[in-house]
């Protein structure tokens, strides 16, 4: 049984204060059985992680953080980078790697999102490895293929023990931060594609076990429709997660009442 996974990516929102803010409000609005439900991730900016990890700890929170990115090295001459060891030492569980912004931004390909997932490895994090396609491809068609060449790409040469500590996030761009959302049938198309790649790269045990998450202006009124499709485990949420409360009506998809699927 894979329990579902809701993740709140702040990107570069929020100072040391107002991240204390947005989380004790989050932490508060949540109660035992939410966590017991739904395990619920927050993705601070770097420079926030030290003052999340200080209330998290100190009141006992059942929250788990962690960071937007990771440097491929381990240490050195590497300006402005962060190491999977800091990370781990201020206590991240996770690492988002390969989110669409990066790859845009940052010129991120498959190569380096593969030395990323290894230094996140190496250190025990976490790796939640995004992948997604733009609107031009999802135009022709080709969306299916697209993804998958980039999960190929970012999981090469990666053995069974490793690939079972992956989570994947699959993120159309085009539905990121437009209001424009993917029907839970187009994420169900991909989210279960992605799986049954798993099977070719691992087994099916590695595939039926990993968390597939959907990424793309989730908000509290689409979640439950989104996490009805059986092969949607969670959520990576952007802007919704910089509102406590609206962020933690998302957590709590869970205490609505199914809805039945229309055929």
């Amino acid at each position: 049984m894979r329990k579902p996974l809701i993740v709140g990516n702040w990107k570069m929102n929020l100072n040391h204060l107002e991240a204390i803010a947005v989380t004790q409000k989050l932490a508060y609005s949540l109660e035992d059985r939410d966590h017991d439900a739904v395990e619920v991730v927050v993705l601070p900016p770097f420079t926030d992680l030290r003052s999340v990890q200080t209330l998290v700890d100190g009141d006992r929170l059942r929250l788990t953080y962690g960071a937007q990115d990771i440097s491929a090295a381990a240490s050195g001459a590497y300006t402005g980078e962060i190491s999977g060891s800091m990370l781990a030492k201020i206590g991240c569980t996770y690492v988002v790697i390969g989110h669409s912004e990066r790859r845009a931004n940052h010129n991120e390909d498959d190569l380096l999102i593969n030395s990323k997932i290894k230094a996140a490895l190496a250190s025990e994090l976490k790796p939640i490895l995004c992948i997604g396609e733009e609107l031009t491809i999802r135009e022709s068609g080709e969306q299916i293929n697209y993804v998958l060449n980039q999960l190929r790409g970012a999981l090469k040469g990666f053995h069974k023990p490793d690939l079972k500590k992956i989570t994947i996030a699959y993120e159309p761009v085009w539905a990121i931060g437009t209001g424009k959302t993917a029907t839970p049938e187009d994420a169900q198309e991909v989210c279960g594609a992605i799986r049954n790649e798993l099977r070719k790269i691992g087994s099916d045990e590695i595939a039926d076990n990993c968390r597939i998450l959907y990424g793309g202006s989730v908000k509290s009124i689409n979640i439950l429709e989104i996490m009805q499709e059986d092969d949607v485990d969670g959520a990576l949420v952007g802007g919704a997660s910089l509102d406590p409360e609206e962020f933690a009506r998302i957590c709590k998809f869970h205490r609505v009442q199914s809805m039945p699927k229309v055929s």
